[in-house]
């Protein structure tokens, strides 16, 4: 009874009514808060950031832009943004605002690095949706220009700041369950949710396609897990979108990757994600997220480490040895930040303030990862037929 009572309780608190900041009135509790605007008034900015924002005392929601301005009006007004640019140019006169401090870029795929580019050339810091670019050389870029301008830029994989993959990837280097031999995970969108003829996703020019979109996550988990990069990707095969068979509405591919012991075998993983899995009884919507190890003691399992505060659990097996099942809602001792409630969207927020205000984060994202995801989403795109997504057009000026 009390774990259902808490999963009520914690996704009340974590999408509904996120309680009020305990020093939001104090100010001399925080420093000033960071004006954030937003460019577009995307479907996911209220999970990954809006919400978040209402239980962080030094974020302010400052500013919104659409090419619609009815719509970004709306889109202020319902969510409690105090300014909103529509047009043509509203990016560029959001990114002008000299009150604005950070800008999250939600926009399609095809336009990240135009406008990640334009923001950082406008002194600002950016919080970026994943996939960062549509191929590693924007990615690189990106970074590149963000560190000549002493901005702090950071792509949007929030699950990595949670407690829960913190705690697999604690007991994997435990060396609990011996070195890590095998690593695969999932990522299964039900069918009928992003399939419209109509969704960004499905658009080529956008950087469209079920490897951009979903696969970028196991892709990210399995190298995570693994503490390094591929060495390979040994087969990859995509399901085709019939509208456009540039697009892959599902990819599968197998990688290796460098033994975890000196002489080992190569660390075998495999790497899934659609964007249209098949109902259960052919009704019931069948979505798939998980990741599992298997060690040479042992193997560890995680349900959900998308979203793991909706509900998870990690399935430790130590052979010879009793299973157990962990939950990890919340960092342990009393160093660590945060609550139950705590969404991956705002532990990833807390750690991209702190990075802004020049604290130390509780976990980050560098660079580099981002860069070689890129470079491997790119490999498996190769290596299935499709090829990468197109490049930007934009010409970035020379400084």
């Amino acid at each position: 009874m009390s774990s259902i009572v808490g999963f009520f309780k914690r996704n009340y608190a974590a999408f509904i009514s996120p309680p009020t900041p305990r020093n939001a009135d104090d100010s001399s509790a925080t420093s000033p808060p960071l004006k954030f605007g937003i460019l577009g008034a995307a479907a996911i900015a209220p999970a990954a950031l809006i919400i978040p924002a209402k239980s962080h005392p030094e974020v302010e929601l400052y500013a919104v832009a659409a090419r619609d301005i009815s719509r970004a009006e709306r889109f202020a007004k319902k969510h409690g943004i105090k300014k909103w640019y529509g047009g043509q140019d509203s990016y560029q006169k959001l990114l002008d605002d000299p009150a604005i401090d950070v800008v999250y870029n939600p926009l399609p795929n095809g336009l990240h690095y135009e406008w990640t580019m334009k923001a950082l050339a406008a002194g600002k810091h950016v919080l970026l949706e994943k996939p960062s670019g549509d191929t590693a050389e924007e990615t690189r870029r990106m970074f590149s220009l963000a560190d000549q301008k002493g901005l702090v830029l950071l792509e949007a994989f929030h699950y990595r700041f949670h407690p829960a993959i913190l705690r697999v990837k604690a007991i994997i280097d435990s060396g609990e369950l011996g070195p890590i031999k095998e690593v695969n995970a999932t990522l299964a969108v039900p069918k009928g949710v992003l399939d419209s003829v109509n969704d960004i996703r499905m658009n080529y020019d956008l950087g469209g396609g079920a490897m951009m979109d979903c696969g970028c996550y196991p892709l990210s988990c399995v190298r995570y897990l693994a503490s390094s990069n591929p060495s390979a990707v040994t087969s990859a095969t995509a399901v085709r979108y019939p509208k456009d068979p540039r697009i892959d509405i599902g990819t599968t591919a197998d990688l290796t990757f460098p033994s975890s012991t000196p002489g080992g075998q190569p660390v075998r993983s495999t790497v899934k994600c659609t964007m249209s899995n098949s109902p259960r009884f052919g009704f019931i919507p069948k979505p798939e997220i998980n990741v599992r190890a298997v060690c040479e003691s042992g193997s560890i399992e995680l349900f959900n480490f998308v979203m793991p505060v909706i509900y998870h659990y990690i399935t430790v097996k130590p052979d010879g040895g009793i299973p157990r099942t962990e939950k990890a809602y919340a960092f342990k001792g009393d160093g660590g930040k945060g609550e139950e409630w705590w969404t991956t969207y705002r532990h990833q927020l807390e750690a991209f303030v702190d990075k802004v205000k020049g604290r130390a984060p509780q976990t980050w994202m560098s660079a580099e990862d981002s860069i070689a995801n890129m470079e491997w989403i790119e490999k498996i795109y190769e290596e299935s037929g499709l090829g990468s997504r197109p490049q930007s057009t934009y010409v970035f000026p020379t400084l």
